[in-house]
Parts: structure tokens; sequence; C-alpha cells
């Protein structure tokens, strides 16, 4: 099918890693929630730039000029592989530095005694900006996850929301239990009751393809280091919402200026020019399986996340039928391989022996994964866990092959 994957076509694992430097494949690698490996395509746009054009962009000169070209064109193909406007898209320094200026610029928008819908299921980096708002007559309101389940009822968010809310703030996926929530059906119903909604993508963007505009989100946060890229953050918001919110840079930058004005630490020029090698690991990809090319990076990138995903199903079976099998193992989310139900990141506790032992003891066989509460501690107390222990946590991505999934394991189940 034009534009897709075909059903049938399997993701050239082989071919993928091949992509990348021949090292990253010296153990099976299931740390990648913590942060994916990066592509030769990332590496070599990061280095020519450096070896290139490392001047200060946009001046008139030969090598400034180019230097501002190649930051433009990074910046560009990331707004482009999410259906974004270029400036609708800030990059910042992480996942948090964005959250934490976005819920800045917001304030002074709203007025003291307005309310942020925050839920115990996020990542601290969509968490504590929002809370810290408290200091500055914000009321927080809690949506907790259920602690048996690990899951947010929908319905009770209709309990929650008033004509007081102003915001919503959920994962997409949580890091600790890889469940997707319903991110398009959620932000519908805050939109019926007149708020925003600030989805963090962290553990949703390495596996599925990302869609700003079909959910409708009001602002999207994820980190590219997590997404086959440098240490960097991404954060969409909707143009009108940008241009409303309050600049945290210099006086004198305009408030028109919404990817800049949102950045006070400014742009790091190398690392965004670095960013179009995500974009060629996809084109790559894309041009190895699909019979015929589409024009435009979005839907080259749609038919590739097909391909990831469908494999990723297949690494995630491995492991589920495996936990499945253990009484003595508690997994944290939902157990299923169905990839639109989860993402390929599983986290548990074991009878009888620490989380820290069980990360310990695989690497033994050169299987890398890894224990505590990966900035969830909100959920991890929530759940009755051990936060300074916390979860065993593996975590795939679509270069893994299944024999490594079959060593991991295997490895696993030498270990409890």
């Amino acid at each position: 099918m034009f534009g897709r994957s075909k059903e049938e076509t399997k993701l050239n694992v082989a071919f993928c890693r091949d992509q990348f430097p021949a090292a990253c494949w010296d153990w099976a690698f299931f740390e990648n929630a913590g942060g994916s490996f990066v592509p030769n395509s990332v590496i070599t746009r990061l280095t020519n730039y450096m070896t290139e054009c490392q001047v200060q962009p946009g001046a008139p000169f030969p090598s400034s000029s180019l230097a501002q070209e190649r930051m433009d064109r990074g910046h560009k193909n990331m707004a482009d592989m999410i259906g974004a406007d270029a400036d609708e898209v800030v990059i910042g320094p992480s996942t948090s530095a964005n959250i934490d200026v976005l819920s800045r610029a917001l304030r002074p928008l709203w007025a003291e005694g307005d309310e942020v819908i925050v839920t115990n299921l996020n990542h601290e980096a969509n968490s504590g900006p929002w809370r810290r708002l408290a200091e500055t007559g914000i009321r927080i309101v809690e949506w907790p996850v259920n602690p048996d389940t690990a899951q947010l009822d929908i319905d009770l968010l209709d309990q929650l929301l008033s004509d007081k809310t102003r915001l919503v703030a959920l994962p997409h996926v949580s890091n600790i239990t890889g469940d997707i929530n319903d991110v398009k059906a959620i932000t519908k119903r805050v939109h019926d009751a007149g708020a925003l909604v600030c989805a963090d993508g962290v553990a949703y963007a390495p596996h599925r393809f990302v869609d700003v505009k079909d959910w409708d989100v009001d602002f999207y946060a994820f980190s590219l280091y997590k997404t086959y890229g440098p240490h960097i953050g991404l954060l969409y918001g909707k143009k009108d919402l940008l241009l409303q919110a309050k600049s945290r840079h210099h006086y004198f930058i305009p408030e028109t200026e919404t990817s800049y004005k949102m950045n006070p630490a400014g742009p790091q020029h190398e690392i965004i020019a670095s960013l179009s090698g995500i974009s060629d690991y996809i084109n790559a990809v894309a041009a190895e399986h699909l019979d015929e090319l589409p024009n435009d990076l979005f839907a080259r990138t749609r038919a590739v996340y097909d391909l990831f995903t469908r494999h990723e199903g297949d690494l995630a079976k491995i492991f589920i039928d495996w936990v499945a099998s253990k009484d003595n193992v508690r997994l944290i989310g939902r157990i299923t391989a169905d990839t639109g139900l989860r993402a390929p990141t599983f986290s548990f506790v074991a009878e009888g022996i620490s989380s820290e032992a069980i990360a310990l003891r695989v690497t033994a066989d050169k299987v890398g994964i890894r224990h505590g509460d990966f900035y969830a501690r909100r959920l991890v107390e929530a759940l009755g866990i051990d936060a300074e222990d916390g979860v065993v946590r593996c975590s795939m991505a679509h270069y893994n092959t299944l024999e490594e999934a079959e060593r991991l394991v295997a490895a696993l189940d030498r270990a409890v």
C-alpha cells in the first residue's frame, strides 16, 4: 500500500542494526526506556556540523549560513515527523526542562484558585512543574491510579474536571507500566470541559507513531534521546497557545518567536543540526521496506512505525508468555502483548529477591536491564512498592531481536 507498510511485511531487524555502531550489539540491551541507541546517521550529522560549521549561526558568511541551514533543517524534520509546523515545536534541553518552562509560561494566564489536574501515573517531568504552581495559588487536583491495576479511571476524570480546571497533565504511556492511555479520547473530554491537555509522550514516541493533530492535544512532550537521537527534548504546542504563553527568554525576544521564547537555554546548535540524522534513519528504513516511497516525511514515518510496532509486538509476546508463567513475579500493568494496549516496557517485582539483585544477576548473561523508580516515584509508592529498591524494568526497542528477547527471559528465569 502506498505510504504504508504491508501487513505481511516483516521488519528487517538486521538492516536496522547495521545502521548503528557495531558495539551496540555486544550485550542484549533492554534499557531502551532510559535512552535508545543512536544510529550512525545522527553521529555523522553531529560530526559534520562540528567539523564544518561550528560557529555562531545566522551570519552572512558561508560557514555561519551553513550552520543555520542545518539547524533549521533538523528542527523542521522533527516537526514534519509528528505532523506539526516548525513554529509549533520547541527543541530544548530535556522534557523535564521543557515542561518546567511551559508551566511557568502558562501561569500568568491563570487566576489564583484555578486548578490543574495531575496524576501519580506521571513521570516527575510532567508532575513536579505543575505541582509547584501550588506555591503561586494554583490548586492541584489529584487523579490517582488504581493501586491494584496501576491504571487510570477515565470516568473519574469527569468528576474531577470543573469550571476552574485549566489543564490536565498525564502520560501517554507510563514509563513503568507500559500501558497506553487513550490520549485522543481523554483530550476530547478535557476540551469539552474547557481545559487544556499536556501529554507526556516520552515512553510512547519510541514505539508508536506520533500524530499530534489527530489527537488534538494542546501540548505534547517527548525526549529525542529515546527516539534514536541526541540528549535533548521536544515540546509541541498549538500555535495559538504558544503565542499566548509568556516568554521565558530575554526581554527583547519577541512573543511571536514561539520556538525561541520557550527555550531560555537557547538552541543547542550542533545537537539540533544532528536531528536530521533521525529522519535519515527513518528514510533509510522506509527505502528498505516500502515498494513506493511517499513524498512526505510524515507518511514515511508512519509506515516505518507500523513496522516497528508489529516487530515489538512479537518481542513483547516472548516476555508476556514468560511473566504469565511465574507465580512469584508481579507485573505492573496489563498482562498483554497487544500493541494497541501497551508498549514493550515491562516492570515487575519478585517475591523473595530484591529488584537490585535481579538486575545485577542477569549481567552474567550479558543482558542489560535496570531497577529503580525511574523518576516515577509517586507511582511506585502508590503501588505499595519499596521506592528505594523499586521495580525491575525491561524495555525493548525495534532493533532488539527475537533471540535477544529469549535470552532476556532465560536470564530472568534463572535470576528469580
